[in-house]
């Protein structure tokens, strides 16, 4: 075995391992999402068809939309757990300095932990689903479909992991990076369908989104989970393109940022 390959498995482990010392963080991280869910989105959604009468709502009856908020969930847990507080927090301290004369790089080490955490996240979600199985939240489930979402959830995990990677690297210039942070976060959620299904948006807008990242970080693996309707080779192919992208701006604004560097910190 090389030793880049050692030197990427022992980070992992041991990015694992902190994930798994602190039992009540892991506990909140697996079952926290599931609580939101069932007492917010489920009673929530639940309420607003209850007033309406049961009818469909954008073309989806309640049982369709439970569904669908239930695999977002699933969708988040797979693809979008990953944020940059450590990274801003490594720049801000001048912890980087250390990465800048080691063979094993800052990328390398935070995306080292990104896979540790995604290992966790399979698991969780894996719980989550079993669950929303057992409660009847899916009307059916087809394996194909499965399996063509998890493709979709991986690729954009790794655009997530990306955008985060460009937001913690902007502490080269911020003092504090939470602000871009959450403000993405909020502006991916109504965007991406998380909130609510692309189905309520103006046809207009929607086909305009259809050509940014947004829908394909929930709303498109979600669907293509639950129906299958979306194209794996399209929804791929525009993930890669932004994937590429995103891989660009993180290397302008690293080169950029090094400039400013003094090994003090920010």
């Amino acid at each position: 075995m090389s030793s880049r390959r050692l030197m990427w498995i022992q980070t992992v482990k041991v990015a694992l391992s902190n994930l798994l010392a602190y039992r009540v963080n892991f506990f909140l991280l697996v079952i926290g999402p599931a609580l939101v869910f069932f007492f917010v989105k489920y009673s929530l959604w639940s309420s607003i068809y209850e007033q309406q009468g049961n009818r469909e709502l954008a073309g989806m009856n309640r049982e369709t939309m439970l569904g669908y908020q239930a695999m977002v969930l699933i969708v988040s847990l797979l693809a979008q757990g990953h944020n940059s507080t450590r990274l801003a927090e490594d720049i801000r301290l001048g912890r980087i300095t250390a990465y800048l004369m080691y063979p094993f790089s800052l990328f390398e080490f935070h995306a080292s932990s990104f896979i540790a955490l995604q290992a966790v996240q399979l698991l969780t979600s894996a719980v989550v689903f079993m669950l929303a199985l057992s409660l009847g939240l899916f009307a059916k489930v087809n394996l194909a479909f499965i399996g063509q979402g998890l493709i979709l959830c991986c690729f954009v995990s790794i655009l997530w992991f990306l955008i985060q990677y460009c937001i913690g690297l902007m502490a080269f210039w911020l003092e504090q990076t939470w602000v871009m942070r959450v403000l993405f976060q909020i502006v991916a959620q109504f965007l991406s369908g998380s909130i609510l299904p692309l189905e309520f948006f103006p046809d207009g807008l929607r086909n305009i989104l259809m050509y940014s990242p947004f829908p394909y970080l929930t709303w498109v693996p979600a669907r293509a989970m639950l129906t299958g309707e979306e194209s794996l080779l399209y929804g791929t192919g525009i993930l890669m393109f932004w994937i590429v992208c995103a891989a660009l701006l993180a290397r302008l604004i690293w080169k950029k940022g090094l400039t400013m560097y003094t090994g003090a910190g920010m």
